[in-house]
């Protein structure tokens, strides 16, 4: 893997290593904030939905450490990859109803072109 996708210094020892993964946490704690703000009536159905969402981008990111293919991490970066489209279509969803005022896109834009990244080099190396 290229270093970039990763700390400086560090090498790939498992998912808590790359840069992504850090990333992808960050976001969903960010996340897991913001909808703490919701109105109360939407706390079930919208947050649930966001929430699960988000925490499935470092969980299959993760997943990978438990799997020896690059076929099988592809696969899981890809899912990671769907579920940044879903939070995305949520966060935007939820501005417009008014449950947010602002939406920090480049978190969700970072994360993503993370996970792009780690696609491109294991596709280049294999």
């Amino acid at each position: 893997m290229k270093k970039y996708y990763y700390d400086k210094g560090v090498g790939i020892k498992n998912h808590k290593d790359l840069l992504a993964w850090k990333k992808a946490m960050k976001l969903s704690k960010y996340v897991y904030k913001i909808t703490k703000k919701f109105p109360k009536v939407k706390q079930y159905r919208m947050i649930s939905q966001l929430r699960r969402a988000v925490v499935s981008i470092p969980s299959n990111i993760a997943e990978k450490a438990a799997r020896s293919s690059e076929k099988e991490f592809l696969q899981f970066l890809h899912v990671s990859l769907g579920s940044v489209a879903e939070v995305e279509t949520q966060l935007l969803l939820s501005k417009e109803f008014g449950y947010i005022n602002e939406i920090k896109m480049n978190k969700l834009g970072e994360v993503r072109r993370l996970i792009l990244g780690l696609i491109k080099s294991i596709k280049i190396e294999n």
